[in-house]
């Protein structure tokens, strides 16, 4: 660990993301402590005011503070990110290494299944979830959490092949160790390397995911202060008052962007053949 941060830390543009990273969600943690008024709260008398120092991002077409319901959508694209990850994070490591472990049959038929997923968009396969299930929030996690299953089952998948035929698995399958108990214990720990990656680019995209399904009217309510929503009702006031659209769309382009440096940086930092170049 105290080499793998020292890698870490030395990638100067993966760890800014990192720092970036941790604003937001201090931001979505202390969300009613740090906004400044009510996301909610409408005024007829302050409706498309311009930056200031009473709304610093200025205010919407209802009045309501941009900057306020910023920090409160970084709640909605954090909990989303969790939940959504989390979801296609354990289905997918799960699948992928039964499928790897096991192989034959059972590695044929959930490779197909997972061939099958990837023969659709993914933006489209979150659209037709959506569309079956209906718009909530809830919904909108299971749905960017069926869409990113393949990519975690694949590689999973392909790391346990790599490893699967090395000597601690043959030692533990030698002394009648059980199946499960070699899958967690001796299998995923030396797979978590490429997932860890993965799982901190997938934040990313669900993130994107969930502002274009919101801006597309498929997301979470259309009264929840989503950077999405904001996105899709500020467009029609760009050219009188382009802060609606502009300031909820630099957050998310930053949080996505600082999602995927910090994915490169860990890819660089724990992959063992690039350690000669960082070092």
């Amino acid at each position: 660990m105290k080499e793998f941060w020292f890698r870490f830390y030395k990638n100067k543009l993966a760890f800014a993301g990192l720092i970036i990273l941790l604003l937001f969600l201090i931001m979505a943690l202390f969300a009613p402590l740090l906004a400044p008024y009510d996301p909610y709260q409408m005024n007829p008398g302050a409706m498309l005011n311009a930056p200031s120092s009473d709304h610093l991002f200025g205010t919407d077409q209802f009045g309501r503070d941009i900057l306020s319901r910023i920090i409160y959508g970084s709640r909605i694209s954090f909990k989303v990110g969790i939940i959504s990850v989390g979801i296609s994070l354990f289905i997918g490591v799960s699948m992928g290494i039964i499928a790897g472990y096991y192989g034959g049959i059972l590695d044929n038929i959930i490779s197909r299944i997972m061939d099958v997923m990837f023969s659709f968009p993914q933006i489209f396969l979150a659209l037709v979830i959506m569309a079956v299930l209906g718009t909530s929030s809830t919904n909108l996690m299971i749905a960017i959490g069926l869409v990113y299953i393949p990519i975690f089952g694949r590689i999973a998948r392909g790391s346990v092949l790599s490893i699967k035929d090395s000597l601690y698995i043959e030692a533990a399958n030698s002394i009648g160790v059980n199946n499960l108990v070699i899958m967690l214990r001796h299998i995923l720990p030396n797979i978590m390397a490429p997932i860890i990656v993965q799982t901190t680019l997938s934040f990313g995209f669900a993130i994107r995911a969930e502002a274009a399904l919101s801006f597309l009217g498929l997301g979470v309510e259309a009264d929840v202060p989503s950077w999405g929503i904001m996105l899709n009702q500020g467009k029609d006031w760009m050219e009188m008052a382009w802060w609606n659209a502009v300031f909820p769309g630099l957050s998310a382009t930053l949080a996505i962007l600082s999602f995927n440096i910090l994915g490169d940086g860990l890819r660089d930092a724990l992959d063992p053949r690039l350690r000669n170049d960082i070092d």
